[in-house]
C-alpha cells in the first residue's frame, strides 16, 4: 500500500468519524454541565448529564421531564443553557399561591423539592399553545432563573430531556 493511498484512508476515516460525532452531537445527545443551584436537591452544580435529543424529534416534552433549554433572555445565540422542569404545559392553567404550585386549580405534589415555594405568588395563567411552563428545583427565593420570571418557554428553546447525570461516578443515576 502507497503512502498516498494510507494518507487517502486516514483522511476518509477522520472525516467519516467528524461526521457520525457532529449528527450524534446535534440530532440525539449531548452532554451538558449542571451549573448553579437552581435544580437542587436534584441536581448538584458541576454534575454532567446525559442529554437526549433525539426523543424531542417525535414527541414533546411532559409534565416532570427535566429538560435544557436555551436561555430565553440570550435565547438568539443559543449558547446559554438551563436545565429545568417541566411543570405546565399547552392549557395547563398554572399558579403558584401559599407556597405551593396548582395545575389546573389542583395542588402539584412535588416530592423532588425540599421546601414550599419562597416569594410572592404567580399567576394564575393559562400557558399558550406549544408553550411550556418551567421551574427550577430550588424553591428558594431568587435561587431559579425560570418562567416565574421569563414566562413560559417556547418549545423549539427546549434542546432535550436530562436523562442521566453521568457524572461524578458515585452521583450516577436516571433522572
Amino acid at each position: 500500500m502507497s503512502l498516498k493511498t494510507m494518507l487517502l484512508d486516514w483522511v476518509k476515516t477522520i472525516v467519516i468519524a467528524i461526521a457520525i460525532v457532529l449528527f450524534l452531537h446535534y440530532f440525539v445527545f449531548h452532554l451538558s454541565t449542571v451549573e448553579g443551584h437552581s435544580m437542587e436537591p436534584t441536581l448538584q452544580e458541576k454534575e454532567w448529564l446525559y442529554v437526549n435529543k433525539f426523543v424531542y424529534l417525535f414527541g414533546s416534552p411532559d409534565i416532570g421531564d427535566v429538560v435544557v433549554l436555551k436561555d430565553p433572555y440570550v435565547a438568539e445565540d443559543g449558547k446559554r443553557l438551563l436545565v429545568k422542569r417541566v411543570v405546565g404545559k399547552e392549557g395547563d392553567r398554572i399558579e403558584i399561591a401559599g407556597g405551593q404550585l396548582y395545575r389546573n386549580g389542583e395542588l402539584v405534589d412535588e416530592s423532588y423539592t425540599d421546601t414550599m415555594i419562597e416569594g410572592e405568588s404567580y399567576g394564575p395563567v393559562v400557558i399558550g399553545k406549544g408553550l411550556y411552563f418551567v421551574l427550577g428545583d430550588n424553591r428558594h427565593e431568587r435561587a431559579s432563573l425560570d418562567s416565574r420570571s421569563f414566562g413560559p418557554v417556547q418549545s423549539d428553546w427546549i434542546t432535550g430531556r436530562a436523562d442521566f447525570i453521568v457524572w461524578p461516578l458515585k452521583e450516577i443515576k436516571t433522572l
